[in-house]
């Protein structure tokens, strides 16, 4: 059913590009003695935009004359097209009169159905249309490969650009994570190790006044202590992540939030771990400032797959105002950039704030 389907669109792509292609070649007949003038050459810009569109190619920028030669060079192959369409049709009408003559017990231009001539004419009608269709297959890959040539990015300059990206993606990890080191030790020394040197502090002083109260305080800050380590320790890379996977460690995430989360992990299997680790801090960072900074009664995190993507969203019911370049939210950028992703944060004032990844897990 698909390649029936995939057919009728490669079938359907090469035919409207031979009515395109006889277009284009009356546009270029009239406006040949007018080539050089700005508003043909945008006219023509504006026809190769639209070619390049319905064949699914990346374009680049270009000139008019640069889109009049292409324009130009692509009506043979749209011609070509329309004779191999015309072809199919032509096949297709003569094996079906053909089809209801036999089937009528009558003859077809004088040859009467026996089973020599019927298998005849099933395997060469079989040959000839598999030639057919690989005719159309390979004019549009003809089409597709001129415009790329002639409408695409450079691919010299593709690499570079693609080496610039992964230089900058491989700066960026380093950057989150010497940032996400100094936030652990800032978390390390300003809270538990305070807390430690209080509960010693405490215990020291029950020792010398056998005070009970004191042990009582004591345990309550070695219990704040164990909370708060961990509480880093999730931070820095969850355990459970690894036995119980990601729907699971997202619900620890939401439990240890004071602000009501609410989640959904729709995934048909487990995603690649670096995939599922970038998805689960995208989460985890999220949801902390939501709760630190926007004053939302309510965080929404929806997680799902859409092909070979992971499509993770977090959306707050807070006053919005979230600042894409800030150190948490840049840092998630960078991380799923590595991955490869697309990261996008929309909170405009007054909210909602809306925080998507997309990682791919092909």
């Amino acid at each position: 059913m698909r390649l029936a389907a995939n057919g009728l669109h490669l079938l359907s792509a090469v035919l409207l590009g031979a009515l395109t292609a006889v277009a284009d070649l009356v546009f270029l007949l009239v406006a040949l003695p007018l080539r050089s003038r700005p508003r043909v050459r945008a006219a023509a810009a504006r026809l190769a935009t639209l070619e390049a569109r319905r064949l699914g190619v990346e374009v680049r920028g270009y000139d008019g004359a640069t889109a009049q030669r292409y324009l130009a060079q692509r009506v043979p192959f749209g011609l070509l097209g329309l004779l191999v369409v015309a072809l199919l049709a032509l096949g297709m009408g003569a094996g079906t009169q053909l089809a209801w003559a036999w089937a009528g017990g009558r003859p077809f231009d004088g040859m009467t159905p026996s089973v020599p001539l019927v298998l005849y004419a099933v395997v060469g009608g079989g040959v000839l249309l598999f030639l057919i269709l690989s005719g159309v297959a390979g004019v549009h890959s003809l089409e597709r490969s001129l415009a790329a040539r002639a409408l695409g990015p450079d691919p010299t300059e593709a690499l570079r650009h693609r080496i610039a990206e992964l230089a900058e993606t491989r700066a960026g990890i380093v950057a989150a994570v010497d940032s996400e080191r100094r936030r652990i030790e800032r978390d390390l020394h300003d809270g538990l190790q305070q807390r430690l040197v209080a509960m010693g502090m405490l215990i020291g002083r029950a020792r010398r006044g056998r005070a009970p109260e004191l042990l009582d305080q004591a345990h309550e800050e070695a219990q704040r202590a164990l909370a708060e380590l961990r509480e880093v320790a999730w931070r820095v890379y969850p355990s459970g992540l690894d036995s119980l996977g990601l729907g699971e460690a997202l619900a620890g995430v939401a439990e240890r939030s004071g602000v009501p989360v609410r989640v959904r992990c729709e995934l048909a299997a487990r995603p690649p771990m670096a995939v599922e680790t970038a998805a689960y801090f995208v989460v985890c960072e999220a949801v902390t400032n939501a709760a630190k900074h926007t004053a939302a009664t309510l965080i929404t995190v929806d997680v799902a797959e859409h092909g070979t993507m992971i499509d993770v969203r977090i959306e707050d019911d807070g006053g919005g105002g979230a600042d894409p370049a800030g150190g948490g939210l840049s840092g998630l950028a960078r991380r799923v950039a590595a991955q490869d992703g697309r990261f996008t944060v929309t909170s405009p004032p007054g909210g909602p704030t809306v925080i998507r990844a997309e990682l791919p897990c092909g």
